[in-house]
This record gives C-alpha cells, structure tokens and sequence, in this order.
C-alpha cells in the first residue's frame, strides 16, 4: 500500500517508520499544511506540483487533521485520485471536522496497523437538528456574555457539541472576554456565506475558533459593522448552525426595539436590532440575565413586554445574576423572586451569585471562570441551571416552534 504522510516535527518520521513497519510504502513525507496548500494552487510552486503527482499516485494520504490542514478543496483532490485521506485528530473540534467531511477520525495515537486497514462501513447517521439558546438581558451590563459562556462551557461533553456565537451588533464582546483573536469575525463571515446559500457544516468548522471543547463564531470587530448582520442573514447562519453542533449559544444584544422600522425611508433597509430580534424569534431557548440590583430589576421588567413578543412561544428561563446582599438587602433572593412574580408572573427563576475574585480572575486570565476558577460559585451555579433546566428540555422542531407562534401571533 502506497502511502503519502503530511504530518510536522518528529511526529512525521516516527509515522513513518511505523507505517513501513507493517510494509506500507511511504511514498512522501510532507508538513500537515502542504496537500492543502498544493490543492488550492498545483502551481503556487514546484513542489506542489509534485506533491500531487505523488498523491495521484498513492492510496491513502495520512494527516494531522486541523481546519488549516484539512480542507474540502484537499478532499475533493483525493476523491478524484482515489486516495482514502486518514485524518489524525487530537481535540474534539478536529473530529467535528473530520466527520462533517465525511472522515472516519483516528488518534493522533493509534497504531499504523488501524490507519492502513480499510474503515468498516457504518450505518448512515440519522439527520438531528441542534438547539438554539440565545442568551439576552437589559442595558446595564447584567452578565449576558459571561452566563453565554459559562453556560456554553457547562452544556459542553465528548458527546454533545456546542457552539457559542456573538450575535451582539451593539457592544461584541466575546472574543475580547476569552481572549480570541477577531480580526476575522467569524459569525459576520458565516451571515454572509449564509445568504448567498453557500455556507456548509464544513465551512463553518473553518471559520470557526475554538475554546477547549466549544466551537466559537466571534462577533463583529467593530460596531460600526452591524448592517452585516441582517435579520436574513442571522435567520439563515443559525439554521444552518442547527446541523453543525447540538447546541448553539447565541450572545446578544440588549435592544429589542422595533420603532426604527418607522423612522427609515428604507422599506428592506439595515435595521440595527436586527441580529438579536433574528436570534431571539430563531431560538428554541431564551435565558433572560436580570442583574440583581434595584436598576437591573426594574429595566428588566420594563424590557420584558418585548422580550415576550419577540420569542413568542419559545420558553423563556429567567436568570438573576449577580445575586448578594449588599445591593437589595436582607433574603436578596426573595425579593427579587416576589418582584418578578408580581410584576410579570414569572416563578421560574434560577440564581448565580456574585463572585468578584472568581469573575476578575476569568477577566484577568481572558478565560472562562469554569477554566480559571472551576470551584467558583458562578459556574457552579450554572452546571446546577443546566443539569436541571437545560438538558431537561427536549427542543421543539422547527415546525411546531413556528406554528406555535403563530397561534401566538393570532390570538
């Protein structure tokens, strides 16, 4: 069997030797980034040139598989030459992308003998729909992006794939807080691609940074952006977010107001609220943040009215945030479980604490308080939010969630 390797450092030579171990002929031995590299441009250089006659010529083409490595112009080369691709993958956001390639994933570790063997045919998998949580709350800074993450982190296992994305057209601050890069804003990126009806499972796991186990879409590097994100554009990433992962943790914006709508002498024009009424109205989930303080109560009751009408039948989970005695007084949690009750009858409520040190340590490091601080109160709080409100509700189909608004709409 003829065998092309794209692997680096020492790495590469020691999968070598073990693959002509068991009488593979290793035909090349290349860096990881070289097949895609010479897929994209055959005569960006000689050796591309070369390299794919080398492919042409052998049977299996072994890789480290990462989303600059392993690419849909390198898997279409090889499916035209006949070469079976053998990805080697070492996290999970690179199985995600082996397998919405249709790659069977194998460790970085594992035996020569299981690379060279011809994979096993499976089952055809049976086609799901993933979750859409958008996460959203009042002016005022009440902690939506800091439980977007937590809660992301939280939903996060080996068997659950979960994407987080910026959808906050007003104030992004998602990369900033985890300390990824956004000179290349990967949700704007996708709205696009999604509105030219171009965008796939595979392109958004390229586009896409990763934090640990979580898929991340980063938001708009600057504000002045927002017209990018239309409410089409928005409505059409996230369905097609729905077959990337199982679930999708939308962060957004504060304004739900509709009232531009009348000002603008544009019929179809920009609407700056667009992306998180799209995200709302889209979602199978909203989490409400309220901020645990006198203002943050009172402006979540005020902005509630919209809240409702734009999720319509979606169920909305109430979370007060930053819950302590300092700012409201004696038995915090009561009050703020009376208030909401009386004022907008809500009685499902959940409570994450005030932890400064855990929260500005997080801040400090760009990382999740789950990262930095695993033993904090805030996440904690929210493993406890998700094991018994989130993982508890089976998500609606797209069709029943629409024909529930629309009964919503009617009556």
């Amino acid at each position: 069997m003829r065998v092309v390797v794209a692997a680096d450092g020492p790495q590469a030579d020691a999968l070598a030797r073990e693959l002509r171990s068991e009488e593979a002929e290793v035909r090349a031995v290349v860096p990881s980034g070289a097949p895609a590299a010479a897929a994209h441009d055959a005569m960006a250089a000689p050796e591309a040139a070369e390299l794919l006659a080398e492919l042409s010529r052998a049977d299996v083409l072994v890789i480290e598989a990462r989303a600059a490595t392993l690419t849909a112009e390198l898997v279409a080369a090889c499916d035209r030459m006949s070469v079976r691709i053998v990805p080697l993958c070492g996290r999970g956001a690179d199985r995600r992308l082996a397998a919405a390639l249709g790659l069977p994933a194998h460790e970085r570790d594992a035996p020569a003998a299981e690379l060279l063997a011809s994979p096993r045919p499976s089952a055809p998998a049976v086609a799901t729909r993933g979750r859409v949580i958008a996460v959203w709350g009042p002016h005022g800074s009440p902690g939506r992006t800091t439980i977007a993450v937590e809660v992301a982190c939280a939903l996060s296992r080996p068997e659950r794939r979960v994407a987080l994305v910026d959808a906050d057209a007003h104030a992004p601050s998602l990369a900033l807080a985890t300390g990824l890069a956004d000179e290349g804003p990967g949700f704007a990126a996708a709205c696009r691609q999604a509105e030219r009806g171009v965008l796939t499972v595979a392109e958004l796991s390229r586009i896409s940074s990763t934090l640990a186990d979580v898929d991340v879409l980063t938001g708009l590097n600057r504000p002045g952006r927002w017209p990018e994100l239309s409410h089409a554009r928005v409505g059409a990433a996230l369905d097609v977010c729905r077959e990337w992962v199982d679930e999708v943790v939308v962060d957004t914006a504060a304004s739900l107001e509709r009232d531009e709508e009348i000002v603008s002498d544009l019929i179809d024009g920009p609407r700056r609220n667009a992306a998180t009424l799209a995200a709302v109205e889209a979602a199978d989930l909203v989490l409400a943040v309220v901020a645990a303080d006198p203002v943050g109560v009172s402006r979540f009751v005020r902005g509630w009215p919209d809240l409702r009408a734009a999720a319509g039948a979606a169920p909305v989970q109430v979370v007060v945030n930053k819950i302590r005695a300092g700012a409201l007084g004696v038995d915090a949690r009561g009050q703020v479980r009376r208030t909401l009750e009386r004022y907008l009858g809500v009685t499902d409520v959940s409570f994450v604490p005030w932890d400064p040190r855990g929260t500005d340590a997080a801040l400090l490091a760009a990382r999740p308080i789950a990262h930095v601080a695993p033993r904090s109160a805030v996440p904690t709080a929210v493993r406890r939010l998700v094991a018994e409100t989130l993982t508890a509700r089976e998500p609606a189909t797209t069709a029943t969630r629409q024909s529930l608004r629309r009964l919503a709409r009617s009556a």
